[in-house]
């Protein structure tokens, strides 16, 4: 079998077994096809690399400029098809066992203060079918803590305004169930009642926030939409698609929540991927104790 062959085959099983997206998948391909390559200029193969083969890599990929966080996110992958490559009996040793991941310093996502929320979402006017639309997705975007995937998805019959809960399609298919608050179900109850109708030319097609021709609205129309409004809002701090999503987390975490239960409202699979959060709470405790305190 070849290199490429064995590449696919660990992808297929990726997909298969945990339900990977194709951005996941890819970024896996792009991460082995590169190792396969150095390894091949060096007359390796990709179950037999030299012993020293990926440290000099990893020096010459920091030399040519890359960040410490995608070297790590390189071995990453290379762990995972490696302890595949074990368990399918194709190797009777881990050629990485003895290889260290940088260590790096987690990141803190964007997000916005409470204030800065309340702004965003009284931006859209709401005398309007568009702006009513937009001030509902953001406020479903806020109090669901969705994915801009998750919330451009939606369809008419995945909210059940009974029980206050919105059902969503995350990563792998998972579906999962997550409360939305008063305030959400409210607008989402007005939306349903005057605004959505108005933009669409037949109201029977499943999505709950429609874009060009009764469509689902595409994630990219729905950031320039959410960039528009914080221009209006006055908001000039970096923004990224998820910022209303680590606001939910971190704004929950702030007032008490048990990170557990923000695990599961988010849709993470492993709590280490919820833990961020907890770094941007603590930097902002952090923060307001320097700010307000007498001796901070």
């Amino acid at each position: 079998m070849e290199d490429s062959e064995r590449i696919d085959a660990f992808l297929d099983a990726l997909w298969l077994e945990q339900g990977a997206s194709e951005h996941t998948l890819n970024a896996y391909r792009r991460d082995l096809n590169a190792w396969a390559a150095c390894l091949v200029e060096h007359d390796e193969r990709l179950l037999a690399p030299g012993a020293t083969r990926l440290a000099a890599w990893l020096e010459a990929r920091r030399a040519a400029g890359y960040q410490l966080r995608s070297n790590a996110r390189l071995v990453s992958s290379l762990r995972r098809f490696y302890r595949w490559a074990l368990g399918e009996g194709l190797l009777d040793r881990d050629p990485l066992a003895e290889v260290r991941l940088p260590r790096v310093t987690p990141s803190l996502p964007d997000t916005l203060d409470e204030e800065e929320v309340e702004r965003l979402l009284a931006a859209p006017d709401t005398d309007t079918p568009l702006g009513l639309r937009d001030r509902t997705m953001l406020e479903v975007l806020y109090a669901g803590g969705l994915r801009v995937s998750e919330l451009v998805g939606l369809t008419v019959d995945a909210v059940n305004p009974r029980q206050g809960v919105v059902r969503v399609l995350g990563k792998g298919d998972k579906e999962r169930l997550v409360p939305l608050g008063e305030e959400a179900l409210a607008w989402l109850e007005r939306y349903l009642r005057g605004g959505r109708g108005a933009l669409m030319t037949d109201i029977t097609r499943p999505p709950l926030f429609p874009g060009r021709h009764d469509g689902f609205m595409t994630r990219q129309t729905f950031w320039h939409r959410i960039k528009a409004h914080a221009r209006t809002a006055g908001i000039d701090k970096p923004l990224s698609p998820h910022t209303l999503r680590h606001a939910f987390a971190t704004h929950l975490l702030n007032h008490g929540a048990n990170l557990r239960v923000v695990q599961l409202l988010l849709g993470h699979s492993d709590l280490s991927t919820t833990q961020i959060y907890t770094h941007v709470a603590q930097a902002r405790l952090e923060t307001l104790h320097a700010d307000h305190h007498p001796r901070g």
